[in-house]
């Protein structure tokens, strides 16, 4: 297969295209389908066997290389949805409706016009979209996010000094639980599992099948254990290391399973 990768804003996710027999250079933009129709993008790496064997979906195709006319398109789109932010802004408030209206776009031939926005509670927006429709003379889509899908497409920096993952990368948002946490056996404290949106960090997820793995065997902190004999008590617990510390006749003492299950 020959296939790209292609993003639609600077350092923005990459998505995966079929360029059928069509030659691409390296950040080259392009016109390509998608499920919301036309899309005006950037090819920025033709992907190699080792990548198409984890795409485990059918991929859209890329069309053609754009032309100086598609940018122009392009350039127009950009700045008119702007305006249409704007608009959907003001009608909002006219309606008196709860709404913050983030980003949008236009697919690359006009035929939908996609607005995101933020609010509190379900709204209403059917009349606001009645009006937006009668000013573009275009389907219109109202999507309405979350604080998670909000941090995505405002983008930001995480605590580990990187750039957010769900603005980088990440196409799919992964479902994390509290339970994530503990299992690692972290802090349960919100800044310090928290992201920049407030929900429980995505990364949580990563590392989780390895915590799980590691921590087979493992007591938890307070549990009641025999050390040498004698009753001891678990005071702390290195997951990764397969370690951990036990009170035991007024000493600490360390286990380490790691060694135990080496020799």
């Amino acid at each position: 297969m020959n296939a790209y990768a292609v993003v639609f804003k600077d350092n923005g996710k990459r998505y995966f295209f079929e360029a059928g027999n069509l030659v691409i250079p390296i950040n080259v933009t392009v016109i390509v389908e998608t499920n919301k129709g036309l899309q005006f993008g950037k090819a920025v790496s033709k992907l190699t066997a080792d990548e198409l064997k984890d795409i485990h979906e059918d991929l859209k195709p890329i069309l053609r290389i754009a032309t100086k006319k598609d940018y122009e398109q392009y350039l127009k789109n950009c700045k008119d949805v702007d305006e249409a932010i704007k608009k959907a802004q003001e009608i909002s408030d006219e309606l008196n409706l709860d709404m913050r209206f983030l980003n949008g776009e236009f697919t690359f031939d006009r035929k939908q016009l996609y607005l995101n926005f933020y609010a509190d509670e379900r709204v209403d927006f059917r009349e606001l979209a009645k009006r937006l429709a009668g000013i573009y003379r275009t389907r219109i889509e109202l999507r309405q996010i979350g604080a998670r899908d909000k941090a995505a497409n405002v983008g930001g920096v995480g605590m580990c000094g990187r750039a957010l993952c769900c603005s980088s990368f990440l196409n799919k948002m992964d479902t994390v639980s509290i339970n994530m946490a503990k299992d690692q056996n972290l802090s349960l404290n919100p800044a310090k599992i928290n992201g920049c949106c407030g929900r429980l960090l995505c990364c949580l997820a990563y590392e989780e099948d390895g915590y799980i793995e590691c921590s087979k065997g493992m007591p938890n902190v307070g549990d009641n254990v025999m050390y040498e004999g004698e009753p001891a008590t678990v005071m702390s617990v290195d997951i990764l290391q397969r370690k951990y510390k036990v009170l035991v006749q007024n000493e600490i003492k360390e286990v380490n399973l790691k060694n135990e299950k080496n020799s």
